[in-house]
């Protein structure tokens, strides 16, 4: 069964600005990955505003998706209960939707593994307690 990985918007936009401090970073992740990425439309919106500096970065990133690099999977009626519950225990960060609803969508599919820049992933906890994988730094 291939790997599964649950993709934040950090690498996305790395991978698509060549001046983004991560660029070379998500360009071997990208390389090296070998299994099924799985975002969000929550996560597309925000790196296609995060890419608004280019309509070339923009369309190219939106026709890689369209392509079926991402898996994209749909936030559902149950998992607001589960967003709003993670919304308030991380309202010190605060959450932004797009991290708070692929928490949500990781516990449900039952994947620990995440690929993001951001340190958040390491403060979040999957329900029981369990941390996250960030695969993204390992290629």
């Amino acid at each position: 069964m291939p790997e599964k990985v649950v993709v934040d918007s950090g690498p996305l936009v790395a991978l698509f600005d060549k001046d983004d401090d991560y660029h070379e970073q998500a360009l071997r992740f990208i390389e090296q990955f070998r299994g099924i990425l799985i975002s969000n439309l929550a996560v597309v919106t925000e790196v296609a505003y995060l890419l608004d500096f280019s309509r070339d970065a923009q369309t190219d990133f939106l026709q890689w998706v369209a392509d079926g690099a991402v898996s994209l999977e749909e936030v559902n009626t149950e998992d607001f209960e589960r967003i709003l519950q993670l919304t308030k225990k991380y309202s010190d960060l605060p959450m932004d939707f797009a991290d708070v609803s692929l928490v949500a969508i990781c516990e449900r599919l039952t994947i620990r593994k995440v690929a993001s820049v951001d340190r958040d992933f390491s403060i979040y906890r999957y329900r029981n307690r369990y941390t996250f994988h960030n695969v993204f730094w390992e290629s």
